[in-house]
C-alpha cells in the first residue's frame, strides 16, 4: 500500500465528475490496489473519509472510517466502509448544520447543512450491492464524499461563510465554547482534551489547590472502543471563587 498525494482546493481534479466503475472491474487488482491506497492515505492523514477524486483518480470510489479519530474526537465511530458508484437519496427534507473539514481544504472548518438521514445504494469492494440507511454523522460523511465524486466541496454547501474558521481558532473559540455551553459554564473539554478557558463560577467538584484542571466522569456516559467504561473529561475549577 502507498500514501497518495491529496489534491488541494484549486486543483482542477476536485471539480471533475468521477466516472462509474463497471461492476466487473471492481475486483480487478488495479481497483483493489487503489482502494487499499485510499484507505492507507485516509488513515495517514486522520480523515473521516476520502474520495478517489481527492487522490487524482476519476472513479466513483470513496472510503469512510472513524475510529478514535483525533480530528473528530467527538464523532461516533464508523467502521471501515468502501462505497463504489454511490447513489445518495435524502429520506426527508430535514436538514441540520454541522462542522465539516476536508483533507483537500486543510486547516479549515465550516458549518454545512446536510440531510439528517439518507439512503445509500452502492457496491462494496467485493462488487456486492450495498443498500443502507444512514443517519446523523454517518449520513453527513456519505454526503460529503458523494459531493467530492461530483466535483463539489463543502464550501459550496455553506450558507454562511462567517463560520469558516482556521482549525487553530476553531479549537480555541468554537469547539471549547460549544462544550463549555453544554457543560453549563463548567469550562470542560470533551474526551480529556485540555483547553484553556475561564474558570467556572461554581466548581463541578473540589480540587486539591486553587485553580487546576481535574478529571471527572463524562456525563454523556459514552463507551470508547478500548479503555475504561466511560470517557473522562478535564474541567478547570477555581476553589478561590
Amino acid at each position: 500500500m502507498a500514501i497518495l498525494k491529496v489534491a488541494r482546493l484549486g486543483h482542477p481534479v476536485l471539480r471533475r465528475v468521477a466516472a462509474p466503475v463497471p461492476v466487473p472491474e471492481i475486483r480487478r487488482p488495479e481497483t483493489q490496489r487503489l482502494i487499499d491506497d485510499m484507505i492507507e492515505t485516509m488513515r495517514e492523514y486522520n480523515g473521516a473519509g476520502l474520495a478517489a477524486t481527492q487522490v487524482h483518480a476519476l472513479e466513483q470510489i470513496a472510503v469512510i472510517e472513524v475510529l478514535a479519530n483525533p480530528r473528530y474526537p467527538d464523532a461516533p465511530q464508523i467502521p471501515l466502509t468502501v462505497i463504489i458508484n454511490p447513489i445518495v437519496t435524502p429520506l426527508s427534507d430535514a436538514m441540520e448544520e454541522g462542522w465539516e473539514g476536508c483533507l483537500s481544504i486543510p486547516d479549515l472548518r465550516g458549518m454545512v447543512p446536510r440531510h439528517t438521514a439518507v439512503r445509500l445504494q452502492a457496491y462494496d469492494r467485493g462488487g456486492e450491492p450495498v443498500d443502507l440507511i444512514a443517519k446523523d454523522f454517518f449520513a453527513r460523511v456519505i454526503q460529503h464524499e458523494s459531493d467530492h465524486l461530483n466535483g463539489v466541496v463543502f464550501l459550496d454547501r455553506m450558507k454562511d461563510l462567517s463560520t469558516l474558521t482556521h482549525l487553530v481558532e476553531w479549537n480555541k473559540y468554537w469547539h471549547e465554547r460549544r462544550w463549555r455551553d453544554r457543560a453549563g459554564g463548567a469550562g470542560c473539554s470533551p474526551h480529556g482534551a485540555a483547553r484553556s478557558g475561564p474558570p467556572s463560577s461554581r466548581p463541578p467538584r473540589a480540587a486539591r489547590r486553587s485553580g487546576e484542571w481535574v478529571t471527572e466522569p463524562d456525563p454523556r456516559g459514552l463507551r470508547p472502543a478500548t479503555g475504561p467504561a466511560r470517557y473522562t473529561r478535564l474541567c478547570f475549577v477555581n476553589n478561590a471563587s
